[in-house]
């Protein structure tokens, strides 16, 4: 392949929490499983750097150009930013299946792909502990999004995985940060017996986390409890998961949801989508990330999801998806000859 005729292609898919979210933002477990959505970067040699999406551009002549702009360039801007490369020569398009704002880590995702075709260009490969790491460090300190990990390892890992968060409770600097654990449980669970709603609604999920994670560092008893006992329904979960033991796991997706709500947490959408559920006969049913519009799961171990799918969309939703065993973070497209700059 030509110098000219170069190009990279990294994709991640979006994620879904099925148990335990939010506590990726406090130390604790969540199980969390991919969409069969992705976000998916490719860049190509160009005479300057052109960020392109959605048929707009935005040309980075120098660092004023990576300022905020509180528009579709901002997750480039932040991750050229944090990198504080020389002037690259080449054009980053990029696009995502994924809905934006939808709480299945749409801009995450984005961000994961966007960062590995950047490195992959330049030739560097860090392991997926290190991307994710760099991810969540860019969401947090350049984007401002104050949210969990849970975001960052899945888009990164992709599958379906036990995640555990101890000792990452509070924010370290880059070099201190642990590496969170990740234990792949997808040929353990071969049914994934769950339905997504999309509620329609767009939301910020750090306007739903900060507010709580404030009360939490001042140490509010209700959430420092709540969020204990919800790392505990996790683990539980874990093997009520693996055994297929559905009415027990339908009752811990239920109590989970129960804590996070009553600390705030959830949104009139998002609750009309769970009620829809649970009265077609779900037994479970929770937020799949933030609260406050977004996306909520709901447990269906039957065959025929038609019943489930009649009742959310009669609720409000405006899709429906499931889960799907995707990879995370990839090259599609390797690099070929010399990297650039």
């Amino acid at each position: 392949m030509s110098s000219s005729a170069r190009k990279v292609v990294c994709s991640a898919p979006g994620r879904a929490g099925i148990i335990g979210n939010p506590t990726d933002m406090y130390g604790g477990s969540v199980i969390s499983c991919s969409v069969g959505m992705r976000a998916r970067v490719t860049v190509t040699r160009a005479e300057r750097l052109v960020l392109a999406t959605n048929g707009k551009e935005c040309v980075i002549r120098g660092r004023d150009d990576l300022r905020p702009g509180q528009d579709l360039f901002d997750i480039p801007r932040a991750i050229l930013d944090y990198m504080r490369l020389p002037p690259l020569h080449c054009r980053i398009e990029y696009a995502s299946e994924i809905p934006m704002s939808s709480g299945m880590s749409s801009s995450t995702a984005l961000l994961v792909a966007t960062l590995q075709a950047i490195l992959a260009w330049r030739g560097e490969y860090p392991n997926h502990y290190q991307l994710a790491e760099r991810a969540r460090h860019i969401e947090l300190n350049y984007l401002e999004v104050v949210c969990g990990y849970q975001d960052a390892y899945m888009c990164t890992f992709g599958g379906l995985n036990y995640m555990d968060f101890r000792g990452k409770q509070f924010y370290r600097s880059a070099e201190a940060e642990l590496f969170a654990t990740i234990e792949p449980l997808a040929k353990y669970a071969p049914e994934l017996p769950f339905l997504l709603g999309f509620t329609g609604v767009q939301h910020a999920s750090s306007a739903v986390h900060k507010p709580i994670r404030e009360r939490w560092l001042e140490g509010e008893p209700a959430v420092v409890k709540g969020y204990e006992r919800m790392t505990e329904i996790t683990r539980l979960g874990k093997k009520a998961l693996l055994m297929q033991d559905w009415p027990t796991l339908g009752h811990l997706m239920n109590e989970n949801h129960a804590i996070q709500r009553d600390l705030g947490g959830s949104g009139d959408s998002n609750e009309q989508l769970i009620a829809a559920a649970l009265g077609a006969g779900a037994p479970g049913a929770k937020l799949a990330g933030a609260g406050s519009g977004g996306t909520i799961i709901a447990l269906w171990p039957w065959e025929d999801a038609t019943p489930l799918e009649e009742a959310l969309r009669a609720a409000g939703a405006s899709a429906t998806y499931r889960l799907d065993i995707q990879p995370g973070a990839i090259v599609e497209s390797p690099v070929a000859g010399e990297t650039d700059e």
